[in-house]
């Protein structure tokens, strides 16, 4: 097992997770096996009880872990399925630490940071690393560390610890440690001084980097490069700029285009390392059809673009939605198209209140209104839900693409019982614990009086119902009969209302496997009006987007009936390419989503 620690200096927030992720897709289009761990020094066990404003979105797994949004760039860079073992918390290693105490598993000695804990940390980290990720169903070859928060904060201290005794125990040849410093301009000039003490505090903690990814605006001159080296005793080709791109997917490029990889193959000795010629062959085609896609972005005219409002309650930190935000992004790139994401706050929409003023409740309406799609995404509590339901009544009423998730599809249900079904005080129990009709409802199995882990929570299979072929949604899911999509709430659509609100119109097109809670609601009479209880954007990949975002954008760029042709075509273009023919055309593209395809891509 190859161990590639990336660690973070200066500053938080610097882009060690885009550099973790970007360095494990080169190690995949060499034919490497890769996987990711996730290390947050907060006692917190998880992230399921913290805020969005705290720390960023929750990103769920397949097995209903509440991790961090890093581990959402893994899945989506690396097209890999992680577990919540993958991410390690201070408040998880101190549990399992003392649940083995309790038990009696140290035979009564006196339990300490060193070296219990951080012999945990290591065994923990052994185990989950040789953990299959991919649909090789196969053991990795590496395992990228990212170490949260920066090198040298209190909290930190035992798990830099266990990464020093990790790289002993790991062997030579097998461990490196990629250190992201901070290289700022004052006054046109990049001082190097932050970034010497950072190699200084790490190294005095034990930590040796080996490669040193300087975070800086533009990429750094030559004499800055030498100066980093000198005085960091590493070599100039050992310094990696890794300045402003106009796009996070350029980042692997960016890279390559450095020599990460000549780096890592001396460091970790892959030139003797065995890869199977099938993969090696995939990992080149996966870098093929990255390169293409990526760097098409940069061509798009600003005629191509396309204009989605965000109506949320979370803006002010755009972190909140980094899967929403991807999700958008990687349809947008297989549309052909440029994302002009404007973020609305959804109290602005809402005349009078306290929290609007009448220069931003105007503003908010003009952008919304000016969009070419409006998307609602999850999220809890009061605040704001009104203007949402205003953005859903628009939507719906001025025949805008809509996209509603979670709460989103919530919203659109309470809407449509207030003003098509006429029951003008329906709420959710959540809004409204005394509404007389209760729309949406808590779930019956939930328990009230906890918060961590106990919503519905991971991947969930999606039944849709008969009778719904018409469905623009189920054409972009391939006219599947069922699937299987990640979840995370406690509020379900209440199922005394449903005969109503279908009998008004809105059809309930997807149902859980037992038919009790309603998944997917769509309106057969409007150009996309769709609401999903799951969060599709937990599985949307960079080359292969999340139906509902794709249908959504697709839609609001006027290319849906393009896009879902592609859909339909997509099992003629497979046969195609296998023949060696160039595919199914449709308006001048490939049937593949609107975009090159190679044999191994499972995208459109």
């Amino acid at each position: 097992m190859k161990y590639i620690l990336v660690s973070g200096g200066v500053i938080s927030g610097i882009g060690k997770g885009i550099t973790a992720s970007s360095t494990g897709l080169l190690l995949k289009t060499l034919g490497l096996k890769v996987t990711a761990i996730k290390i947050d020094p907060y006692i917190n066990v998880d992230a399921g009880t913290m805020a969005p404003t705290e720390h960023g979105e929750c990103f769920v797994l397949d097995d209903g872990g509440e991790v961090d949004l890093d581990l959402g760039n893994y899945e989506r860079y690396l097209n890999i399925t992680l577990t919540r073992e993958n991410s390690v918390t201070t408040g998880k290693m101190y549990q399992h630490v003392i649940e083995r105490e309790r038990k009696g598993d140290y035979l009564g000695k006196t339990v300490q940071v060193v070296p219990h804990v951080t012999n945990a940390i290591q065994d923990w980290i052994e185990r989950v690393a040789r953990i299959p990720v991919d649909d090789t169903k196969e053991e990795p070859d590496v395992c990228i560390i990212e170490l949260g928060g920066t090198v040298g904060d209190i909290e930190s201290a035992p798990f830099i610890e266990a990464m020093r005794q990790l790289r002993r125990r790991a062997g030579r040849d097998n461990f490196c440690q990629i250190h992201v410093s901070l290289v700022p301009v004052i006054s046109g000039e990049q001082k190097t001084k932050p970034t010497q003490q950072a190699i200084r505090d790490a190294r005095s903690a034990g930590l040796s980097p080996d490669l040193i990814a300087c975070r800086c605006v533009e990429p750094l001159i030559e004499s800055t490069t030498n100066k980093i080296a000198l005085f960091c005793q590493v070599e100039p080709e050992q310094v990696i700029a890794v300045h402003d791109v106009t796009s996070t997917y350029h980042v692997p490029m960016l890279l390559e285009q450095q020599g990460l990889l000549i780096q890592l193959r001396g460091l970790l000795g892959l030139e003797s390392y065995q890869i199977s010629p099938a993969l090696v062959k995939k990992g080149l085609s996966i870098w093929h059809d990255w390169k293409a896609l990526t760097t098409s972005q940069s061509r798009f005219l600003e005629s191509e673009k396309v204009t989605v409002a965000l109506v949320g309650k979370y803006t002010n930190l755009h972190d909140s939605y980094l899967s929403v935000i991807k999700s958008l992004e990687h349809s947008a790139m297989a549309c052909h198209r440029k994302l002009n994401l404007v973020w609305v706050d959804a109290s602005d929409l809402e005349k009078g209140t306290l929290d609007s003023s009448p220069e931003a409740y105007h503003k908010a309406w003009h952008e919304m209104c000016t969009a070419d799609g409006v998307l609602v995404p999850g999220g809890f509590g009061l605040r704001g839900t009104e203007g949402m339901m205003a953005a859903a009544n628009w939507a719906r009423t001025k025949q805008k693409p809509y996209l509603g998730i979670c709460l989103g599809m919530q919203i659109a249900v309470i809407e449509y019982a207030r003003n098509v079904c006429g029951l003008k005080e329906a709420s959710s129990v959540e809004l409204n614990g005394e509404t007389p009709d209760p729309v949406v409802i808590f779930m019956p199995e939930i328990d009230k009086a906890t918060m961590g882990g106990n919503m519905r929570l991971g991947l969930r299979p999606t039944i849709f119902q008969e009778d719904t072929e018409w469905s623009r949604l189920r054409h972009l899911y391939n006219d599947e009969a069922s699937v299987h999509e990640r979840h995370r709430h406690r509020y379900e659509v209440n199922p005394d209302y449903i005969s109503q609100l279908s009998d008004a119109g809105l059809t309930f097109i997807g149902k859980d496997d037992k038919g009790e809670r309603m998944e997917i609601i769509e309106l057969k009479d409007h150009p996309f009006f769709v609401g999903v209880q799951f969060h599709p954007e937990y599985l949307s990949r960079v080359l292969k987007p999340s139906p509902p975002y794709l249908g959504f954008v697709a839609a609001s760029a006027g290319l849906l009936q393009e896009v879902t042709a592609a859909t339909k075509a997509k099992g003629k273009v497979a046969a195609g390419l296998a023949n060696g023919d160039s595919g199914v055309h449709i308006n001048g593209h490939l049937a593949n989503g609107l975009r090159q395809v190679s044999v191994s891509d499972s995208g459109f």
